[in-house]
């Protein structure tokens, strides 16, 4: 709730946790994709369900993908692989936030959130919000100004009508991520005869496993997602249908 009204008046939230954590924000992570206000969620997965463990997990996958709060919704979800990786996607992770007007969820297992790794870090620079650039942005409204141009920002239509329209306006918007956003890695996919689909550090061990098997003359591929929503079926299907 306070990164909706964060967002709501322009600026750049970011909220994290793990696991239950995240279950326990689905209410205002609901509020914020059907108001259509940028943010960043991060969730460092932990064992479940309920509370679960502390050890990694990457349990919380259909949670991230289907919209883990109600309405049918979705989140822009990376799921990193590395500690350099994490950093290089959270470097536009914002500018997609606003870029569509929908929060991303950063999907990370809680080895990436506990290991060490060398990385570079890019250079900062200073970020100004500029009001015209954040039409839903509530920045203030002062006595004589034209009425038309407050900013109401909600996720309540009582009129059907209107909610279906929004809901129409809510659907084209994931269809143009769908079609504009996929992410994915390659890796040892020509003369495959097997290929792998997995995510996050796990996807790290099966290279670990595809470098043995080849060892033994088994030739397997890996299509890893970075993106788990939207998910790069295409690149599934096409490793999945060449000759190997």
């Amino acid at each position: 709730n306070m990164i909706y009204g964060a967002a709501g008046a322009g600026a750049r939230a970011l909220t994290s946790s793990s696991s239950p954590g995240v279950s326990l924000k689905q209410e205002g992570i609901s509020y914020c994709a059907g108001a259509q206000l940028p943010a960043v969620i991060l969730n460092v997965m932990r064992g479940g369900p309920g509370l679960g463990n502390i050890q990694a997990s990457q349990g919380d996958y259909f949670q991230a993908v289907k919209g883990g709060g109600n309405g049918d919704y979705h989140l822009l979800t990376y799921a990193p692989a590395s500690v350099q990786e994490a950093i290089d996607i959270m470097m536009y992770a914002f500018d997609k936030a606003e870029k569509y007007r929908i929060p991303v969820l950063f999907l990370a297992d809680g080895i990436i959130a506990q290991m060490m790794e060398p990385v570079e870090m890019p250079e900062m620079v200073d970020y100004k919000i500029d009001p015209e650039k954040k039409p839903w942005a509530c920045t203030g409204w002062k006595p004589g100004d034209d009425p038309a141009k407050r900013g109401v920002i909600n996720s309540i239509y009582i009129d059907t009508e209107t909610l279906s329209v929004h809901n129409d306006e809510l659907q084209a918007c994931y269809r143009e991520i769908t079609a504009n956003e996929q992410q994915w890695e390659e890796y040892n996919l020509e003369g495959a005869e097997y290929v792998i689909t997995a995510f996050g550090t796990v996807a790290r061990i099966a290279k670990s496993a595809i470098v043995e098997l080849k060892e033994q003359g088994i030739n397997v591929g890996l299509v890893r997602p970075i993106t788990v929503w939207p998910f790069p079926y295409d690149a599934v299907k096409k490793a999945a249908e060449q000759p190997g």
